[in-house]
């Protein structure tokens, strides 16, 4: 997509949070954008920040680490976000990197985050990711699990637990999976709610969403991934 389509793109999406907030009776400044930018060289996403997005969505790392501390030098506000899967033995640079992280699923990760946030004195923001589906290819916490992991965050790792996160089966409804999140953060008081995509963030912000991940509505069909 253009520069000026990547612009277009980012209004139209904020266009359509703000019709379904009113839609479902919700306030649109509850719902926050994260703009996914994974695959996307800065030069694509600089018009998307100069036309006043700073919430940004990063799946791995290296990619992130090699582009965003650029970009923050001139646009210093932006939040980021890691919304892939993480490996334990990127903590560091991850704590380091992200002001949110939204898929801690197991405890060798919850153990390497709670040493790197007590190392590096930051608290990113920390999201359990649910596997609402019980996929087995999928990262997350199968739902019958996450009562027990939460306590584990919050008891063995002394981490704060600010919401939860979860990415529908592809072939499924969206809107069981976003209610079944949402039914499990209200039993635990979390207040962030990661979920809704490109496809199906309509839902998702009918059932609580407060953070939508949108990518391919804003900057267009991914480049492949080197």
């Amino acid at each position: 997509m253009s520069e000026n389509g990547a612009v277009e793109g980012l209004k139209q999406v904020q266009e359509s949070i703000r019709r379904a907030a009113s839609d479902y009776g919700r306030d649109p400044s509850s719902i926050t954008l994260v703009a996914v930018s994974k695959t996307f060289p800065a030069e694509e996403i600089e018009p998307v920040l100069a036309a006043g997005q700073r919430v940004f969505g990063e799946n791995y790392v290296q990619e992130a680490k090699a582009k965003w501390p650029a970009l923050r030098e001139r646009f210093a506000d932006v939040e980021l976000h890691m919304i892939g899967p993480l490996q334990s033995n990127k903590a560091r640079e991850a704590v380091e990197l992200f002001d949110v992280i939204h898929t801690l699923d197991r405890p060798s990760l919850a153990e390497a985050l709670a040493k790197e946030i007590v190392r590096q004195g930051k608290r990113p923001r920390l999201l359990v990711q649910v596997n609402t589906g019980e996929e087995p290819q999928k990262g997350g916490v199968i739902p019958a699990e996450v009562d027990a992991f939460l306590e584990a965050c919050r008891s063995k790792y002394s981490l704060e637990i600010a919401g939860l996160m979860c990415i529908p089966p592809a072939e499924d409804p969206p809107s069981p999976h976003f209610a079944l999140l949402n039914t499990i953060a209200r039993r635990h008081g979390l207040a962030m709610l990661s979920m809704g995509m490109s496809a199906d963030f309509d839902a998702a912000i009918q059932l609580g969403a407060t953070h939508v991940r949108v990518g391919s509505a804003i900057f267009g069909s991914r480049p492949k991934a080197e």
